[in-house]
Order: C-alpha cells, then sequence, then structure tokens
C-alpha cells in the first residue's frame, strides 16, 4: 500500500493538476481565477469544462453525474441523472452540458425550510462550487453546490458559509492593507477531528435504541469503563486496523488528506484527523469522511456510531473545529518573527476574543442538538459555557497590555509591552486545556463544543462572520490615523480589556467556575432549547443581515427547522423506548421471576426444610423494579399524549426537553436496575460489556 499510496491520492478527483493537463490553458485560467479570485465562469466556458469533465469522469467508470449538496437536514443529498443521451436512430450518446454543470433543480418541497418554502413550492436550485473539485464516487460524478430555493433563499449549509468566507477575506484582507500587505484572497482553514465509535454489528442488531435512534436508550455500566485509561492511543485492534486502512485508501483516492488516527479514551472509541484545507472544502471531505466510516466499517463486520452520546458513563463523541485564517501560505494567527508580525497577530487574536465574547450565545446555538446535550459538560467534553483558553504565557501577556506593564518571559529577558516597541514572544505560548471549550493552541483555535455528527458549517458560518464583523469595525476605526502602530496598539488594549471576561485558563468542569462565570455575565445554556432561541437575538441578525451572509427570514428558518428537529428526535426516542420497555424488557423480567417462583415451588414441594430465600428476595426485587419499569411507561404514555396540547415550536421543543426527556430517564433508571438482576440468557439486549469489549 505504501508505494500505491501517492498514485491512489486524488486519483477519482477532478482536481487542478486534472484540469491543469486537461483544459485547454486559457480554459484553465479562467477557472483558476474562479476558484481563486471568485471571478464568474461564462457559459461559453462551463461547457468546455463540462464536456472534459464527462470524459474524465467515464474513464473513471462514472455513467451518472450529481448536484451533491447539504440541505438543512446537515447531511448530504443527490439526485442522479445519467449522461445517456438517445439518439432518433436507436443509439445513444454521451452527453453533459454547461448548463448543467453550473445549475441542477431538485425538488425542493420535501427538505426542512423551516417555512421558507411550503410543500406546493417544490422548486430548488444547486449551484456548482468551483472551489471544491468534483469527484467521482460509486459510478457517479458528484458536484459540490450550493442549494437555494426558488425564490433565492439559503436551503442549505454550504450557501452561507460561502457567504461567510467571502465576507471575512474582504475584511481580513482589508486589515493586513493596513500592515502593508496586499494580498487578494484570505481563506478561513478548518481541520476537523472525527471522533466515533465501532462495534459489532451483531450486537448492534439486537439493539432496538441504536438502529432507531443511534444511541443506548437503556444500559447499565460496565463494571470496566474507561478509568485504567488503556484504551487512549492503544494498540489497535487487528480488525479496526484493517478498517482504518482501508479507510484510508478510500479517503486518499477523494483527495480527502486523512492524516491521524488512534483509539479514543472510550472503549471502542476512535478518532481521525485530517490535514487543514478551505473551510468549505474541509467539511465537504468531513461529511463525505463519516459516509465512508459507514459503509466501510459494514464490510469489516462493525457498525459506526456517529452519535454525540451512545453510551452513558463513558466519553461521548465529539468534532473538534480547528479553525484559522491563511494568506498566501501566512498563518495569521502564528505570532511570527518580527516585532510587526507580532502586532498583526495581535489584532487577530484580539478580534477572535472579541467576536467569540461577543456572540458566545449563537456560537453555543451552532452546537444544539439533542445529542450534544448528552454530551456537553460529561467526562472529557467541555461545558455549556463558551470561554476562551490562552494558555499561561499568552494570558500574562494579554494582561500586560492591559495594564501597560512589562511582561518579564520564562527565560527572564524582559519584554517593553509599550507603545514604542512591540514584542516579540514564543509561538508556542499554550498548554492543552482539555475542558475548554475554546482553545488558542500555538496557531490556531480548537472549538471543542461540536458534537460528532453534526455539519460543521454552522459553526464556521458563525465563527467566520463574526470575526469578520469586528475586523471590518477595526479597519474603520483605523482609517485616518496619523500613526497606525499606536492605534492598533491602543485598540488592541481596550478590546482585550472589554472582552477579558471570556478569557479562563482553569478547570471547566468545576463548580467554582459555573459561579464565577454567571459572575462575569457569561451565557450557560445548558440545552438545546435554552440555547438556540439566541439565534433570533437582535444583535445577531443584525450581524448576519450586516455581513450579507444570512436574511432575517433566513435566521428564523433556521431556528425553527433545529427546534422541530429536536423534537422530532426526542419523540422517535421515546416511541422507541416505550416499545422497547414494552414488548421486550417487562416480559423478559416476567419470564425470569416465573422461572425463579418455579424453582421456588419446587424446592418447597421437595422439602420445607428448604430454604427459599434467595428466590423470594430475587423476586421482590425484580418485581419492584419491574413495576418501576411499568408505571414510568404508564407516565412517558400519559406525558405524551401532552405534546398534541402544546402551542409553536419552541413551546413543544421545551416541552420534549424539560417533560419527557425526564421521564425517559425514570424508565431507563428502572430498566437499568432490572438488568443487573435478571440472568444475562433472559436480557433481550446486549449488554455494555459485550458492546465495548469484544474481542
Amino acid at each position: 500500500m505504501g508505494a500505491r499510496a501517492k498514485e491512489l491520492y486524488g486519483s477519482m478527483v477532478f482536481n487542478e493538476h486534472v484540469m491543469k493537463e486537461r483544459l485547454p490553458s486559457a480554459t484553465f485560467k479562467s477557472i483558476k481565477a474562479t476558484i481563486d479570485e471568485g471571478k464568474p465562469l461564462n457559459l461559453e466556458l462551463a461547457n468546455v469544462v463540462a464536456s472534459v469533465m464527462k470524459d474524465w469522469a467515464i474513464e473513471k467508470g462514472a455513467t451518472h453525474y450529481t448536484h451533491w449538496f447539504q440541505p438543512l437536514t446537515g447531511i448530504t443529498s443527490e439526485k442522479h441523472d445519467s449522461f445517456i443521451a438517445p439518439l432518433g436512430d436507436g443509439t445513444a450518446i454521451m452527453s453533459f452540458s454547461g448548463k448543467e454543470l453550473i445549475q441542477g433543480e431538485p425538488d425542493a418541497s420535501s427538505f426542512p425550510s423551516g417555512g421558507l418554502r411550503a410543500t406546493c413550492e417544490a422548486r430548488g436550485y444547486t449551484a456548482w462550487d468551483p472551489t471544491s473539485f468534483a469527484f467521482v464516487k460509486d459510478g457517479t460524478l458528484c458536484i459540490p453546490t450550493a442549494f437555494c430555493s426558488y425564490t433565492g433563499e439559503a436551503l442549505d449549509k454550504k450557501t452561507p458559509l460561502l457567504r461567510s468566507m467571502k465576507a471575512i477575506s474582504q475584511e481580513a484582507c482589508k486589515v493586513l492593507r493596513l500592515f502593508g500587505k496586499n494580498v487578494e484572497q484570505v481563506t478561513a482553514t478548518v481541520g476537523p477531528e472525527q471522533e466515533y465509535f465501532l462495534i459489532r454489528k451483531e450486537d448492534y442488531a439486537r439493539r432496538e435504541d441504536l438502529i432507531i435512534t443511534g444511541r443506548t436508550l437503556f444500559g447499565h455500566s460496565a463494571a470496566k469503563g474507561q478509568e485504567l485509561e488503556e484504551h487512549y492511543f492503544g494498540t489497535l485492534r487487528p480488525q479496526v486496523a484493517a478498517f482504518m486502512k482501508e479507510l484510508d485508501e478510500e479517503l486518499w483516492k477523494l483527495g480527502i488528506p486523512a492524516k491521524t488516527e488512534h483509539n479514543e479514551v472510550a472503549p471502542a472509541q476512535h478518532e481521525l484527523a485530517p490535514i487543514f484545507d478551505a473551510a468549505n472544502k474541509a467539511i465537504d471531505y468531513n461529511l463525505l469522511t463519516m459516509e465512508y466510516m459507514k459503509r466501510i466499517a459494514d464490510r469489516h463486520g462493525f457498525v459506526c456510531l456517529q452519535h454525540e452520546k451512545p453510551f452513558d458513563g463513558i466519553n461521548g463523541s465529539g468534532k473538534h473545529d480547528n479553525w484559522s485564517l491563511s494568506a498566501g501560505g501566512e498563518n495569521l494567527l502564528d505570532p511570527g518573527d518580527t516585532p510587526m508580525d507580532n502586532l498583526q497577530f495581535l489584532t487577530f487574536l484580539t478580534a477572535v476574543i472579541k467576536a467569540v465574547d461577543e456572540y458566545q450565545d449563537l456560537l453555543r446555538a451552532m452546537v444544539a442538538t439533542p445529542g450534544n446535550d448528552h454530551r456537553l459538560g460529561a467526562n472529557e467534553a467541555p461545558p455549556a459555557i463558551v470561554s476562551i483558553f490562552v494558555g499561561d504565557e499568552l494570558g500574562a501577556i494579554l494582561d500586560a497590555i492591559v495594564g501597560g506593564n512589562t511582561y518579564e518571559a520564562h527565560d527572564q529577558s524582559q519584554i517593553d509591552l509599550g507603545v514604542d516597541v512591540l514584542p516579540v514572544f514564543p509561538k508556542d505560548t499554550t498548554d492543552r486545556n482539555r475542558t475548554s471549550p475554546f482553545a488558542f493552541t500555538g496557531n490556531k483555535f480548537e472549538f471543542r463544543m461540536p458534537g460528532s455528527s453534526i455539519n460543521l458549517a454552522d459553526v464556521n458560518t458563525v465563527l467566520n462572520t463574526a470575526v469578520a464583523k469586528v475586523l471590518k469595525d477595526f479597519s474603520a476605526e483605523m482609517e485616518g490615523q496619523a500613526d497606525f502602530t499606536a492605534a492598533a496598539a491602543k485598540w488592541i488594549k481596550h478590546t482585550i480589556r472589554d472582552h477579558q471576561r471570556i478569557l479562563f485558563n482553569g478547570d471547566g468542569y468545576s463548580a467554582e467556575w459555573e459561579i464565577e462565570a454567571a459572575r462575569r455575565g457569561l451565557s450557560n445554556y445548558k440545552t438545546a432549547v435554552d440555547a438556540l432561541p439566541h439565534m433570533l437575538d437582535a444583535k445577531n441578525i443584525a450581524l448576519m443581515s450586516e455581513m450579507n451572509v444570512l436574511t432575517p427570514v433566513e435566521m428564523q428558518s433556521r431556528c425553527e427547522v433545529e427546534l422541530e428537529h429536536y423534537s422530532k428526535v426526542i419523540n422517535i426516542e421515546a416511541l422507541t423506548a416505550l416499545g422497547m420497555a414494552r414488548r421486550s424488557l417487562i416480559p423478559a423480567a416476567i419470564r425470569f421471576m416465573g422461572d425463579v417462583a418455579e424453582a421456588a415451588t419446587r424446592k418447597k414441594a421437595l422439602s420445607a426444610h428448604i430454604s427459599t430465600r434467595t428466590e423470594e428476595q430475587m423476586l421482590q426485587y425484580i418485581s419492584r423494579d419491574t413495576d418501576m419499569m411499568n408505571d414510568a411507561c404508564d407516565k412517558l404514555e400519559m406525558l405524551m399524549r401532552g405534546v398534541e396540547r402544546t402551542n409553536g415550536t419552541y413551546e413543544r421543543a421545551d416541552y420534549y426537553c424539560h417533560t419527557i426527556l425526564p421521564a425517559m430517564k425514570e424508565l431507563r433508571e428502572a430498566a437499568d436496575h432490572c438488568e443487573i438482576i435478571v440472568a444475562k440468557d433472559y436480557w433481550p439486549i446486549p449488554n455494555y460489556s459485550e458492546i465495548l469489549f469484544y474481542i
């Protein structure tokens, strides 16, 4: 495989190398300008690209093409059309036009729209995103696209992301020009770390909860969890290593730069991390990675679980969003080697700090899902309070800037942080803080709150837009300043001072931090239902509208979609739990009780002097827990009928969150008590030990 890796990489991608090799020189220059500078591509040129792309795809075994897009479901969608064009004489040719390349027309009525579209308003359009390369998958040419309604509203995740990338590029370029750098484009880059579980197919097939909901609704903790800390970075099981090897091969064919893979902390949990890329491409790659994880797991006898919390009591799965800004190969969050680079770094660092503080509620809303509610604040996931970790040394430097003091570095050399002399300080000034939601890690920020199942487009749309807004205001403030260096240093000082509350290097799990965060005025939205309505706060709508990323109507629709999705998920989970308890768990407990009672009866019939104390005690325990299960089912069923009395999307989601979920928890607790008493042969679903510690 090692010798073939170079040949495999990008072999199924219509990338820049292929375009340069196959397209006419003038066409390639035009498409390159479209990719690099956002210049429009006319239909004549699109026809040339389409013809060459079709021939290349057919060589790779493609018979169909599809516009591959990301509706508000968060996953990907595709409608396949063949290249076949019948001729009048009974033969056919393979045809693909520029118009078919740049625009498609899938039915938009059945996708979530949050009120943007009615069922009778079916027309929607897909539009080619030439900055994310087309690829061949399963005999189909996949063309990454944006998806919008007949009236132009964004119906997808990609369109706002591309708008936000345009916004931050424009505003960051303005700032760099103040530093004497004339750049055409600044790119928001992302490196998403994907965590997931692999479990055996036979165990999955016996768990209705995993099949229907992606997580275990029942299950007592195993005697052994992750407390021995032996799984993290441990030797890979041979079958897991084989899965990872094939996954790498398939991802490399698609040009996905899969780089790092290892065992994660929890048993049966693993992680894959790629090399950084432009945000839209990185997110396309991540969605493909998630798809290929599932299909390749199946070929190795596994099921890949990407839910945020498939198992209680051990780590859930996140998707760490490593974010930075790049301009012509320069990382704008790298401190650099000269004082002026340092000022530039501090400007962008400060902009991020201000953006995260001012829009912390919006960032929290972007990671708000029913699955992530089970994960945030549990085990190694960060808490629901958004804060920024910068490390002790960089934190001390920022403190010195605010206080106008001299900072003494670790090597005892003094750094004057006055306006006249700017410091040079170490590039990597941070340790790692696994409890921090938003951590600076040397030349990037790692946003650790997103859950493993989400599409990262929303998170990066907000992050790009918020930072773009701060940079826009910075440029406006610097206009006409006689001494830019002094003015920038002053802005950094007062901005850090005004937003120091968001900086926290301590233990995010501690009760003291929750109290301190409240004192600082930081938000703490512990559930998705608490967080999502803040999408519609006036300042957040104003941000997205001013930066031309999302209109107020589009913001409203997204809030509606997410609240409705929340209700649907909990409804499915509640019905699944009731079905499993009524049809499977309670009958299993009754059968076991019957056999125990029969055994006791036989013992008494044999001799009145033989003790049946164990059977009687066991029957008391099981009978109690079975009654509790049955009562919990009755209560949950009664409460489910109350959903019909709720009014509006928010009230319904709130009811599911604060009424249905607690009732589901009561049912689970009763069932889990029963699980540890009923004999293993009777209990109808695999327990945690069987699922997590397979050989």
